[in-house]
């Protein structure tokens, strides 16, 4: 997929995403050794985007499995099609039920969700598994046999391996502890809130008509709202957002009144807005 750590840096950033030399490099590491990539990091630092970027640039099908509290393996794995089946055995109903059963349960009347999705077929495809955090721990077990052998056990129809691996990104916000037996699975990658020269490269590249002295005033102040303890810090899709906002409002520089104006769109507790409008100084920023 990559020849090198400098040719995923430079083919990402063709999509729009600049990865730092510690994503890029366990990027080409999870691609050249086959093994999940496990991100971890707060929300909005890149994590999903992430996985679209390296299925955009590989050619891929991107695959998602979005988790959830409740998603269980008829969500993440496969389901029978039970109102087909029972069509099947009501029009078959002078057969014998061996040869009934034989029928209902075929590949015919099986519903592949995304893991059986991403395994079987010959196709290049990224395995997105997101938010795994917010699953139920019994989600865990499901991906256990997946992600060691790239297989799904149907027990109707034995197992079914990959012909072709995928490429697997699993993103977690560490809303709770991962299992050790996940983690051992997986090469595992934390994406922070970049540098303050990355994010002004993030908003150059995203928002390019924006001023290039008002961009870094932005990057500036977003930093310090990040360093306040707020309940949910800025993230860089924030920042972006907030970017695009200066420029829909006309703004030169980033004074009291438009930050006071426009705040809303990078925080999103009233209680962060009135933290950052009594500790935020602009003179110091």
């Amino acid at each position: 997929m990559f020849t090198s750590v400098d040719d995923v840096t430079a083919r990402l950033a063709e999509t729009g995403y600049l990865a730092s030399p510690a994503v890029a490099t366990t990027v080409f590491l999870a691609a050249r050794l086959g093994k999940p990539l496990l991100v971890e990091g707060p929300a909005g630092v890149g994590k999903t985007e992430l996985a679209k970027a390296v299925a955009a640039i590989s050619d891929a099908r991107l695959i998602r499995l979005q988790c959830y509290e409740g998603v269980d393996e008829s969500r993440a794995l496969y389901e029978w099609n039970h109102a087909k089946q029972l069509l099947r055995i009501t029009a078959g109903r002078d057969e014998s039920w061996d040869r009934t059963r034989t029928d209902i349960f075929s590949e015919e009347f099986l519903l592949a969700r995304p893991l059986l999705s991403a395994i079987r077929g010959d196709d290049a495809k990224v395995l997105l598994i997101d938010e795994i955090d917010k699953a139920d721990v019994e989600v865990e077990g499901l991906l256990l046999e997946v992600l060691s052998d790239f297989q799904v056990t149907v027990p109707e129809l034995g197992t079914i391996s990959a012909t072709r691996r995928p490429f697997t990104v699993l993103t977690s916000n560490a809303s709770r502890e991962l299992s050790e037996a996940l983690r051992r699975r997986c090469l595992f990658l934390h994406i922070g809130f970049p540098e303050e020269d990355l994010e002004r490269r993030i908003v150059a590249l995203k928002v390019p008509e924006l001023d290039t002295v008002l961009a870094e005033s932005l990057v500036r102040v977003v930093g310090a709202l990040r360093a306040m303890d707020l309940r949910k810090a800025p993230s860089v899709a924030e920042t972006v957002d907030w970017a695009r906002t200066l420029l829909a409002l006309g703004a030169d520089r980033l004074d009291e009144e438009v930050v006071r104006q426009s705040l809303g769109v990078v925080l999103k507790h009233q209680e962060d807005v009135t933290t950052a409008t009594a500790k935020l100084d602009l003179d110091t920023v």
